[in-house]
């Protein structure tokens, strides 16, 4: 290994792998590549380790060229026998150098057999290079072409072929950072000083797990085995389930040590408060209003999940919750993630506590004077409820006595956005509601800190939906059968993934699908509704929709949440492949609300894919959300818990999967449950010192 001066590196126990990555600099002023890692976010030696290479193999041994297979790594000898280079027409490198296809026979110095060695777009140097060789060695992969063997880009006399180690490694590109480039910054750390312990989780609690080893191991810095591998993998799948796990715990002990006035009702206040509904709770919907109660006189702020499938009655618990506070004198928040959303939710409430409680609603789209008005309402307590979009965390926004903060669709907003409007208040109850229904699997990893309550019956009278895909094959059949329910006085949604023709991806749009409709259904209203539309523009569209004045609304997936037409009994979506399952979901969800069943058409061109087809079927065969959202988190990822990301593949973990990894992941639960038993000391103070980071105490 290269050496650094020790003396620009504190060895201080866990202080060396938290420096910054600019100690790796041989001079004062550091590269160019490492200021790029750093801008990527590898700010720290500890930042580094983590990234590993994308393979590590074992070093092969110079063979003949009897022993070449397909798709083998093979590190040869040859005698040039010819060079050819010719011109990569219209490929210029830096500084506008004209680049070349270069292929040169060697002829294998154990046997009479050749292989042909080639460079693509390579720089005209490498013909001098090769020029000045009359026999070299070389290691690549091979591949078969027209019948012949023959390797692409491979390394001229690799010293990497005789590391001390016998381990061949090969990092990504990072931040345009070549692999080769990060290979010398992980190797410039002296190996001495991999002795420093790297997580203080292993002084605390792993003190069987060799993290040290682990990161060696994948790193080629020791003896490469299939065993160290595998073994190194595990330990380091553990740590990071295990470290997230502990981070979930401090969370909820952090929220867990926040105190809150007692607030508690008499039994005829709770009678009361249901009577003002038109139906009765279903039962899960009684379980979850008793949890709630619970919440509020216990003397912890609240923080709740309530997750349930499309049209379960979430809201109707909501309703409850902010009717109790106004009977305190306390004020209650609802933010919803569209106008359109917060406007249904607004009638909602109007209609069954109007009488009861000053409601008012703030959107972006509202005057600057209403604003002013429900301000001023707010700051002295005169309005009980304001239900609003994004326009709720606004600075200006002040309340006298925000007591509970309810979040609906909570997967639409950032960690940040959501703590803003909890903050307005002090140590206020916290309820977040989700139509995605959160499978297990994502409960224990990022929810871990929430009591989650879950209602899966659904209200009586519901006739639900029927899920069919359409293909190329079945297009006029199901055009037919939305002419024959509109006959029927019912309405349709068609939702498509763009506004407008996109000349690089090929998909419906709505404009083209509006074209379309026209000529097949004449004597029928369309409309058309899309987030390009102004707010007041978008009110009419959905004001008419729910007037019986259009009868085919073509949308994009701003109707997704919130909307609640039941007389619209039929949705459409095209190029469904472009959609996650939960999303689908959830566009299904606007349609089978009422008395009369619901059609959903998931519809398909030539250019989806059979495993696109096979993703679909989760959908047509299952109404379960919670299967659903299982299928949907193992295709998309889970996101980044202890972040602002809440989808995608952007995960916590660098190596560990929670579906590939299930056995380690529920290892690492139980050890915790272990530790809080027979370590609680060590434990709960390990976690004191967690809550002190931010991005623990800073995340609901």
């Amino acid at each position: 290994m290269l050496s650094i001066p020790l003396k620009n590196l504190s060895t201080n126990n866990l202080n060396f792998w938290n420096q910054s990555i600019l100690v790796l600099a041989k001079n004062k002023k550091p590269s160019q590549s490492l200021l790029k890692l750093e801008d990527g976010g590898i700010k720290t030696l500890l930042d580094l380790v983590w990234l590993f290479p994308l393979r590590l193999q074992k070093a092969p041994k110079v063979s003949d060229f009897n022993k070449i297979n397909d798709d083998q790594l093979f590190f040869g000898r040859g005698k040039v026998i010819n060079i050819r280079f010719t011109p990569a027409f219209g490929k210029r490198g830096k500084r506008g150098i004209q680049l070349f296809n270069c292929t040169c026979v060697v002829k294998d110095i154990f046997s009479e057999k050749y292989l042909n060695l080639k460079w693509f777009n390579t720089y005209p140097s490498l013909k001098k290079q090769l020029e000045a060789l009359e026999e070299f060695s070389f290691l690549g992969q091979v591949s078969l072409f027209q019948g012949s063997f023959q390797i692409i880009n491979p390394t001229i006399n690799p010293k990497d072929a005789n590391t001390e180690n016998g381990v061949l490694v090969e990092y990504p590109t990072f931040n345009t950072v070549p692999g080769k480039q990060i290979e010398k910054f992980v190797r410039l750390i002296p190996k001495s000083l991999w002795d420093i312990p790297i997580s203080n989780l292993e002084s605390e609690f792993l003190k069987n797990k060799n993290l040290n080893n682990a990161f060696l191991a994948k790193h080629g810095l020791i003896e490469y085995s299939k065993d160290n591998i595998e073994l190194a993998d595990k330990t380091l799948k553990y740590f990071e389930f295990f470290s997230n796990q502990l981070k979930v715990l401090a969370r909820k002990y952090r929220l867990k040590g926040i105190r809150t006035e007692k607030i508690s009702f008499s039994k005829d206040e709770k009678y009361n408060a249901k009577k003002l509904l038109p139906y009765e709770l279903t039962i899960d919907q009684e379980n979850v209003f008793e949890s709630i109660l619970e919440d509020f006189s216990s003397g912890k702020p609240m923080m709740r999940m309530v997750q349930g499938d499309v049209g379960c009655g979430k809201t109707t618990l909501a309703i409850l919750a902010t009717y109790l506070m106004s009977l305190k004198n306390k004020q209650s928040a609802i933010m919803c993630p569209t106008e359109a959303l917060a406007t249904q939710h607004a009638n909602t409430f109007q209609e069954v506590l109007g009488e009861r409680l000053n409601i008012s609603l703030m959107l972006g789209s509202t005057k600057k004077k209403d604003k002013e008005r429900i301000n001023d309402g707010l700051k002295s307590g005169e309005i009980d409820l304001v239900i609003g979009t994004h326009s709720l965390i606004q600075d200006s926004v002040e309340f006298k006595n925000l007591a509970l903060a309810i979040i609906d669709e909570q997967h639409k907003f950032g960690v940040e956005q959501r703590q803003k409007l909890s903050k307005k208040g002090e140590a206020t109850h916290t309820m977040i509601m989700s139509a995605t229904p959160i499978p297990r699997t994502l409960q224990l990893v990022q929810y871990g800190d929430l009591d989650i309550s879950t209602i899966r019956v659904m209200p009586s009278g519901r006739k639900g939906t029927q899920t069919r895909i359409v293909t190329t094959n079945t297009y006029q059949k199901y055009l037919s059968f939305l002419k024959t329910r509109m006959s029927m006085g019912e309405q349709v949604y068609v939702v498509a993934p763009a506004i407008e023709e996109n000349e690089i991806i090929n998909i419906k749009n709505v404009n083209s699908i509006l074209e379309v409709y026209k000529k097949y259904f004449p004597e029928y209203k369309l409309g058309v509704l899309h987030g390009q539309l102004k707010s007041h523009e978008k009110s009419s569209v959905l004001t008419s929709f729910e007037a019986g004045e259009i009868d085919l609304l073509i949308s994009t997936t701003v109707i997704e949440v919130g909307i609640n037409i039941l007389n619209s009994t039929v949705i459409s979506i095209y190029n469904p492949d472009r959609f996650g399952l939960s999303s689908l979901h959830q566009l299904r969800g606007r349609v089978g609300r009422g008395s009369k069943p619901g059609f959903c058409f998931l519809v398909t061109d030539q250019n989806t894919s059979p495993e696109a087809i096979t993703r679909l079927r989760v959908i047509e065969k299952s109404n379960d959300g919670f299967e659903i959202a299982e299928a949907d988190l193992q295709n998309r990822g889970m996101g980044d818990i202890f972040g602002v990301n809440q989808s995608g593949h952007t995960s916590p973990y660098k190596l560990a999967n929670i579906f590939e990894d299930r056995e380690i992941f529920d290892q690492v639960n139980q050890d915790v449950e272990n530790l809080k038993i027979h370590r609680t000391e060590t434990l709960n103070n390990y976690l004191l010192s967690l809550i002190e980071d931010t991005k623990v105490s800073s995340t609901i």
